[in-house]
C-alpha cells in the first residue's frame, strides 16, 4: 500500500510540471494573441518602440536581447568550462573543497545585488576606461550576464566531467598521452552531452534575467547599428516587460503586446531545451553504439 501511495505521489509530481508549463503557456496565448488582432505584423515588426504613441516595433528589443546574450555567452563559456575542467581535473582536493562551495555562492547572489553591483562600480569603470558617455551599456549587462552564468556552467559541466568513468582517464594514460591530452581528447568528448546542456542552461539563464539587465543597459530600445552597438544603452525583451507591466491598463493593446514578448521569450527557451534535448540524446545514442 506504501509503495503504491509513493508511486502515485511521484507520478503527480511528474505530470504536475507538464500541466503547470501548459498552463503558463495558454495563458500567454489568451493575453498576447490579441495582439495580432489589434496591431499589424508589418508594425509588430519595426525598428520603434513607443507605446505612448502606438509604435509597438518589437525588432530592438529582440536584438537588445540576443546582442546582450550572445556577447555574455562568449565571455561566459571559457571561463565556465575552463572553471569546470580545473575543478573536475586539475585542482588539488582543498582547493577544489574551497571553489566548489564558492561557485555555489555565487549562484545564489540575488541578481539585484549584482545589478547594484553593475551601477555602482562597473558601470563607472567601464565609463572612464573606454571614454564613454555613459557606462549604462549592453557591453556592462553582458559582463554581468555572464558573471551570472558562469556559477550554473561551472556546476552542470564539472557534473559532467565527474561522471566520465575513471578508465577513461587510466586507459589514455597507458597509452602514454599526456593530461591535457586526455582532457581534450578522451574527458571533454566523454561528456559532451553534459557540457551542451550547461552551455545551453547559461543561454536561458542569460536570456531570462531580467533585473540585472534592467539596472545596468540603460533601457533604450535602439537597433544594432554596427560594432559600435556594443557601447551604447540597449534594452532587452525582459526588462520591457518588468518595467511597463505594472504601468499598463489591463487588456489594453500595449498589454497585449507585453505578454506577445513573453510567448516570444517562451518560445526561444523551449528551442534552447529542445536543442539541448537533442544533442544529449545524440550522444547517448553514439556511445550505445561503442558499446
Amino acid at each position: 500500500m506504501k509503495d503504491k501511495v509513493i508511486t502515485r505521489i511521484i507520478k503527480i509530481a511528474g505530470f504536475s510540471s507538464i500541466i503547470i508549463v501548459l498552463m503558463i503557456f495558454y495563458f500567454l496565448l489568451k493575453e498576447g494573441l490579441p495582439t495580432l488582432g489589434e496591431v499589424a505584423l508589418s508594425d509588430l515588426f519595426t525598428t520603434r518602440w513607443y507605446p505612448i504613441e502606438d509604435y509597438f516595433g518589437i525588432l530592438p528589443l529582440f536584438s537588445g536581447s540576443l546582442l546582450v546574450t550572445f556577447i555574455s555567452i562568449a565571455i561566459a563559456l571559457p571561463f565556465g568550462i575552463g572553471t569546470a575542467v580545473y575543478i573536475a581535473e586539475i585542482a588539488p582536493a582543498r582547493v577544489k573543497e574551497i571553489l566548489k562551495p564558492l561557485i555555489e555562492i555565487l549562484a545564489g547572489i540575488p541578481s539585484v545585488v549584482l545589478g547594484f553591483i553593475g551601477i555602482v562600480f562597473l558601470s563607472p569603470t567601464l565609463r572612464e576606461t573606454f571614454n564613454l558617455p555613459t557606462g549604462l551599456t549592453a557591453f556592462t549587462g553582458a559582463l554581468l550576464l555572464a558573471l551570472i552564468s558562469v556559477p550554473t556552467i561551472v556546476s552542470v559541466a564539472e557534473d559532467a566531467l565527474n561522471a566520465v568513468p575513471q578508465s577513461y582517464r587510466e586507459a589514455s594514460y597507458a597509452l602514454g598521452v599526456t593530461r591535457w591530452q586526455t582532457i581534450w581528447q578522451v574527458t571533454l568528448p566523454a561528456a559532451r552531452s553534459g557540457v551542451i546542456t550547461a552551455v545551453m542552461l547559461g543561454i536561458s539563464r542569460t536570456l531570462g534575467e531580467t533585473m540585472a539587465v534592467m539596472m545596468v543597459t540603460g533601457n533604450a530600445p535602439t537597433m544594432l547599428q554596427g560594432i559600435q552597438s556594443i557601447f551604447k544603452p540597449t534594452r532587452t525583451m525582459t526588462a520591457t516587460i518588468a518595467s511597463e507591466m505594472g504601468e499598463v491598463a489591463s487588456g489594453s493593446t500595449h498589454y497585449h503586446v507585453l505578454f506577445f514578448i513573453g510567448i516570444v521569450l517562451f518560445l526561444f527557451s523551449l528551442i534552447i531545451n529542445i536543442i539541448s534535448s537533442h544533442f544529449s540524446e545524440k550522444n547517448r545514442k553514439e556511445k550505445e553504439q561503442v558499446v
